[in-house]
């Protein structure tokens, strides 16, 4: 018995390796954005030039390409009303720099296909699991969605992880919004009920101006390397 427990870690690391060899990159990162009724054109617009500004900053990029042989995937998608959800960016190996450069032209150049539909949010993440379903095989999954506004159609965050195959999925927001009463009760309400998971956390902007800063800092935190068992990993990650 006691050279069994001995082996229980070996045994661990070799599952661990055997994932590792086993998947084509370490993180499968689902970026979802809002294009509710509440999100103008203009602030629509932020939204996507921010997020491709984002993915060619110089630190994200380099945390992307930081483990050589395990990249990033990455995929988005613009949700709005219970049955608004389309894809911006299927999935994408960001394996190179100029893969990276692709993948940000082809959100910024995209046009959001709804814009009078009300935030049904556990419907938006519901959509995720269909997402993830056709990912890449990877070491990690996060999805991280942004939003002005709380639910207001539908069931909520909480039946929609109850509902969904979700598990084993972080999930990270991005409340947009921090001058009045009703931004601060975004922000609660992602922290208290749309995040999930190991690590998770809420990043704040101040508004869509400054949707870009807040999207580059979010993703350096989400592409940092992980360690499990061997593997690379950040340091501990707290709300924030």
């Amino acid at each position: 018995m006691r050279r069994l427990a001995a082996l229980a870690p070996l045994a661990a690391g070799l599952i661990a390796l055997a994932t590792q060899a086993q998947a084509a990159c370490r993180l499968a990162l689902v970026v979802a954005l809002d294009i509710s009724s509440s999100v103008n054109a203009e602030e629509d617009r932020l939204q996507r030039a921010g997020l491709a500004a984002a993915l060619t900053a110089p630190e994200v990029q380099q945390q992307i390409l930081s483990v050589p042989g395990a990249p990033v995937a990455l995929a988005v998608y613009e949700w709005s009303g219970r049955y608004q959800q389309d894809m911006v960016l299927d999935w994408r190996l960001l394996d190179s720099p100029a893969a990276i450069v692709g993948a940000a032209a082809d959100i910024a150049n995209s046009r959001r296909r709804y814009a009078e539909f009300p935030t049904a949010m556990g419907f938006g993440i519901g959509y995720a699991a269909g997402v993830f379903q056709r990912a890449p095989p990877c070491l990690f999954q996060t999805l991280d969605i942004s939003g002005d506004g709380i639910n207001n159609d539908g069931f909520g965050p909480d039946l929609a992880y109850r509902n969904f195959p979700l598990a084993g999925i972080t999930v990270n927001g991005l409340a947009i919004g921090g001058a009045t009463e009703d931004d601060a009760q975004v922000f609660r309400f992602y922290r208290e009920q749309v995040i999930r998971g190991p690590g998770a956390f809420v990043e704040t902007a101040r508004d869509f101006t400054d949707f870009e800063r807040a999207m580059r800092r979010k993703l350096t935190r989400e592409m940092a390397a992980r360690v499990y068992g061997g593997l690379a990993r950040p340091p501990r990650e707290r709300e924030g």
